[in-house]
């Protein structure tokens, strides 16, 4: 079976208004977040995931938005919170919520917060840690229990 996600990238926040990190492969902490990334706190945004087709039809590349993993092929934005994905062959991250675009979008590109309306991506808790890489494959996974 084919999964229907991909990662295609990965960016740890080194700390608030910083630019994103990319790097090739970083560790998801059950409870906690991305390990060395600002966000790791606990909570509901412990992750922000977004697609890369959102990306690019707004002229953007992995990481500007502030996202830690950006994914192809899932169409993040049509799957409900509560919903669980793995990620591959160790990590399961629960979506929390759709992350509402801020007004320091507009700092990136004047009118960006208004075009990410609905479209920013998800805010995700890590469940089960685990390394995430880039080319990891991303499916929703039903029954997994913490």
């Amino acid at each position: 079976m084919t999964p229907p996600g991909t990662v295609v990238a990965l960016q740890l926040c080194p700390g608030h208004r910083l630019p994103m990190i990319s790097r090739s492969e970083v560790r998801a902490v059950a409870g906690l977040g991305l390990e060395d990334d600002f966000h790791a706190r606990g909570g509901r945004r412990q992750v922000l995931l977004i697609d890369l087709e959102i990306l690019d039809a707004l002229g953007l590349k992995p990481g500007q938005v502030k996202e830690n993993l950006t994914v192809r092929g899932l169409g993040l934005q049509r799957l409900p919170a509560g919903t669980r994905l793995r990620v591959g062959s160790e990590a399961v991250l629960e979506l929390t919520g759709p992350c509402t675009p801020c007004f320091r979008m507009d700092e990136i590109r004047p009118g960006l917060q208004a075009e990410l309306q609905g479209r920013r991506g998800v805010l995700a808790r890590v469940i089960a840690g685990g390394l995430i890489r880039v080319g990891d494959p991303v499916w929703p996974v039903e029954n997994f229990t913490e």
